[in-house]
């Protein structure tokens, strides 16, 4: 957990107009169209941000399309290469595949070359929705036995690359469907409950666990620099897929909090000033 400093402004993704630079600033200029991630202070009508960080839009792309993929776009393709270091031909589990990560996730692997994604997911609405992403492989994880299913659609190797966001047994599940040289990222403990395992465990088989935590990411601008202009560029020429739920006024915003409460969403929520 990052704790937070108060008192405190909301909103991490933003996107909007150059009205001002720094003296020092070179690399944009007023009137540019930008999207970037900050750490707080989105919810408002003029945010600061960092120039390094800040990413090019056309004239074409519009506001509320750049702004929904910054958070959960720079995660899972992160997660993915970064930390996962998928490669072409390589196999992909991807836990909660219909959620906000999941979605793009299922849709940059594919995007990356992998040969086959595996998708998870706890209702047949939630699979469809991955399968639509371009999903191979559909398993809901509510049901006994579905390492196994794993596994039995890897022909028994195991998957190459595997996202895991729940913790407890679905991590220790996960853990039994890594192949030889298998790549494991933890990226959240949605369950709230700490996994035990043991390290030497992995040495037989070269295997990995590996930790994700995007902050560490918004450290290094050349980063969210090329992976962002890449993720533009596939969105630009359709090949990804964003889910926006609506988009509301600024001053609608403690009523979106509590639609997002409710669980009444889907997708992106996007406010705009």
């Amino acid at each position: 957990m990052v704790p937070t400093k108060l008192p405190f402004i909301p909103g991490a993704e933003i996107a909007g107009v150059v009205v001002e630079i720094g003296e020092s600033v070179t690399n944009v200029k007023k009137g540019d169209r930008v999207v970037t991630l900050i750490e707080s202070g989105g919810y408002a009508e003029f945010a600061l941000a960092d120039s390094r960080g800040l990413i090019p839009l056309s004239e074409k792309m519009e506001f509320e399309q750049a702004v929904a993929l910054p958070l959960q776009g720079l995660s899972a393709y992160h997660i993915l290469k970064t930390m996962g270091r998928l490669e072409k031909g390589e196999t992909v589990l991807v836990h909660a595949a219909a959620g906000g990560v999941g979605t793009l996730a299922v849709q940059l692997a594919k995007l990356s070359g992998a040969s086959k994604v595996i998708a998870t997911a706890s209702t047949e609405e939630k699979l469809a929705l991955a399968a639509d992403m371009g999903a191979d492989v559909l398993i809901n994880y509510t049901e006994q036995g579905w390492e196994e299913k794993v596994l039995e659609a890897t022909g028994g190797k195991g998957v190459d690359v595997a996202l895991e966001m729940a913790g407890g047994e679905i991590f220790n599940k996960t853990l039994k469907c890594l192949a030889t040289f298998g790549r494991l990222v933890i990226y959240g403990v949605a369950s709230g409950e700490q996994s035990r395992f043991y390290p030497s465990s992995l040495m037989a088989r070269n295997q990995s666990v590996i930790g994700f935590f995007l902050p560490q990411i918004m450290r290094k601008p050349a980063l969210i620099q090329s992976s962002m202009a890449e993720m533009l560029g596939y969105l630009s020429k359709g090949q990804l897929k964003l889910t926006i739920g609506g988009v509301y006024s600024l001053e609608q915003a403690a009523e979106v909090h509590r639609l997002l409460q409710s669980r009444q969403t889907k997708g992106k929520l996007i406010l705009k000033p």
